[in-house]
């Protein structure tokens, strides 16, 4: 409908700016980010390099537009598997694997693009503002997963630095409200105060052996569901960029191994340590 209410001059735009972004992808495709050359990009639309300005001020301007671009792609292709996931009566652990095989599944279909915005920075660029809120977004589905778990003893120290996080970043408890409230929000078993993780005075609940694993219930007036939803899915990230940006760049080439078996093993690693059923 909107697309359908632009004058025939913001279509033309529209449609231009679509070009060089493709284009501007081929050559990502064809050499990284350092290959991104707007001069050969002008060359190829048969525009002259002012010309080309007008649809994006600066190569850092277009980088920009690619890395939203593909945060966003991402995110959708992981709140899709989220959603499918979530369907029937399949438990974290389950849940787990599906959201590691769709993160895959996207960085192998886009391997140019899951570089740009997982590999090795671009000289001299520097990324707005905004895309942390799109980066956070990619993985906000793994956060009710964890804040459901049972953390143990191996995840002790991540969960309680992550406790340390929420009491200190308003953002992040505001991050983790969006896609597990339950973990802080009124409702919550803790009776958190507010959505942004507001910090209440600490109330020691649960079982003694729990306890031992990480300590109590609300450490700091966080409570630990927040806890150990951030860490569960920050723990999740590193391992999936570390297999995946492995595979994607084909170190994985001459071993015996499949990458989705070896995710997989990080992924029941991780489901065990949090207690994931």
């Amino acid at each position: 409908m909107e697309r359908a209410q632009q004058g025939p001059r913001a279509r033309y735009r529209e449609q231009t700016r679509a070009e060089i972004k493709n284009l501007a992808l081929r050559q990502l495709a064809e050499g990284g980010g350092g290959a991104l050359a707007l001069t050969r990009i002008a060359k190829e639309m048969g525009l002259s390099g002012p010309a080309l300005y007008r649809y994006f001020a600066s190569r850092d301007d277009l980088l920009s537009a690619l890395i939203r671009d593909a945060y966003d792609d991402a995110a959708a292709a992981m709140a899709r598997a989220a959603a499918r996931s979530a369907r029937g009566s399949r438990g974290g652990r389950a849940r787990l694997h599906d959201l590691a095989a769709a993160y895959r599944a996207w960085a192998i279909a886009e391997p140019h693009r899951y570089l740009l915005i997982q590999g090795d920075p671009v000289p001299g660029y520097v990324a707005p503002a905004d895309t942390l809120e799109r980066a956070r977004a990619v993985l906000g589905p793994f956060l009710p997963l964890f804040a459901a778990g049972k953390p143990g003893p191996a995840v002790a120290g991540t969960v309680e630095e992550m406790a340390a996080w929420l009491a200190a970043d308003e953002t992040v408890g505001a991050w983790v409200a969006r896609y597990a409230p339950d973990a802080v929000g009124p409702d919550a078993e803790a009776d958190e105060a507010g959505a942004a993780g507001t910090a209440v005075a600490a109330e020691p609940v649960g079982e003694a052996d729990e306890a031992e694993a990480v300590g109590e219930t609300r450490s700091g007036g966080v409570d630990r569901a927040a806890a150990s939803a951030l860490a569960g899915a920050v723990l999740a990230w590193t391992q999936l960029h570390g297999s995946v940006s492995l595979e994607v760049a084909g170190q994985f080439a001459g071993m015996a191994h499949r990458g989705g078996t070896l995710l997989g093993a990080h992924m029941e690693l991780l489901a065990g340590a949090f207690g994931l059923e």
